[in-house]
């Protein structure tokens, strides 16, 4: 059994991805009601949300713009009140797909070849040949994501990925194996190989039943497994990552790791990535929700986390501050004040 906590899930959300952070956390709901957590459902879609006033920790399912580039994060931190994944900062930089290209490179973490487009009427790179990639610089989910590969589809992707972003990221297109690594505290999980079964691993093949195979672990020697994890845990560092992330790696035919990107709220649908890597170790759904929650609280003055025998479930031991008051709900819209900031519990 575990310690009961107040839980509030935040999902939907105004995004683009707004149908899959519904599915991811309708996932998390269901996975913390069953370890007998007490869970509020919060679809932030308007900018007036209130959290219930003894929220105990927020857990984000939320994808995409406001969820995922730092928004949503900075007003918790104003509210003082523990949440899943990534801080602010880290956040807004893997959202902004440029700032984490430019973190990669200077850490030395191997990333694609790449420039920065502002105009539909930008004509073809000079001295770039085919096969390219675009994408809008500020999106997930593959959303906007074009491939060209010839030189006379230029102009029609640059049209469709600016209905998404007024800046794109324009990459050489890696040949090889795509990948995601799972990190989860810090720790590289088993790599997964994604497999479309026919063209590219697009919004439509990303999100339709069937239309991609996942191999987890993959396939990789020892050698090239180690490569591939090291080039995701930089890029997760780069960032200013925490708790746990997603990050994107092609390989190359020569076993060269080639990063792309770094998803801060990976999705959490039972059947997505991350939680297949984690199924891989032995860490059920139900379960790498908890430890989700866990690393949040335990960032937290005086909190900590243990694990109960054999059971997969935790238990929490909280030192909480007092409230000041019996009116401690904590709004977005209001700022708290600094004696009342930190989390309440009745």
């Amino acid at each position: 059994m575990v310690q009961r906590l107040n839980i509030v899930v935040m999902f939907g959300g105004p995004s683009s991805e707004r149908k899959v952070s519904l599915r991811s956390g309708a996932g998390v709901v269901k996975a913390l009601r069953s370890l007998g957590h007490t869970v509020v459902e919060l679809d932030p879609e308007t900018p007036d949300w209130v959290l219930p006033p003894e929220t105990d920790a927020v857990f984000l399912a939320l994808h995409g713009t406001y969820g995922e580039d730092g928004t949503v994060q900075a007003q918790l931190e104003k509210l003082g009140v523990p949440y899943t994944g990534c801080d602010a900062e880290a956040s807004r930089i893997a959202f902004d797909k440029v700032q984490t290209k430019h973190r990669c490179v200077a850490a030395g973490v191997p990333t694609a070849k790449f420039l920065v487009v502002e105009s539909a009427k930008t004509p073809w790179p000079l001295g770039w040949q085919p096969p390219l990639v675009v994408k809008p610089v500020r999106q997930g989910s593959s959303v906007g994501l074009q491939f060209v590969e010839r030189v006379a589809g230029w102009k029609h992707a640059l049209r469709e990925a600016f209905r998404y972003d007024s800046q794109l990221l324009v990459e050489e297109r890696i040949i090889g194996r795509e990948t995601t690594v799972g990190i989860l505290d810090g720790k590289a999980l088993p790599i997964v190989e994604v497999c479309p079964k026919a063209g590219a691993y697009d919004y439509k093949n990303k999100y339709t039943a069937g239309n991609t195979e996942y191999f987890c672990p993959a396939d990789f020697d020892a050698a090239t497994t180690k490569r591939i994890q090291d080039a995701a845990l930089g890029a997760f560092h780069a960032i200013g990552g925490r708790d746990y992330s997603r990050v994107d790696v092609m390989v190359r035919v020569n076993g060269e790791p080639i990063v792309l990107e770094v998803n801060t709220l990976p999705g959490m649908t039972e059947t997505s990535l991350l939680p297949k890597a984690a199924a891989a170790v032995g860490i059920s759904y139900e379960e790498l929700c908890q430890r989700m929650i866990e690393l949040a609280l335990k960032r937290t003055t005086g909190k900590t986390v243990e694990k109960m025998g054999d059971n997969t479930a935790f238990a929490a031991k909280f030192v909480l501050p007092e409230c000041v008051d019996d009116k401690c709900g904590l709004s977005v819209n209001q700022e708290p004040a600094v004696e009342d900031a930190g989390m309440c519990s009745t």
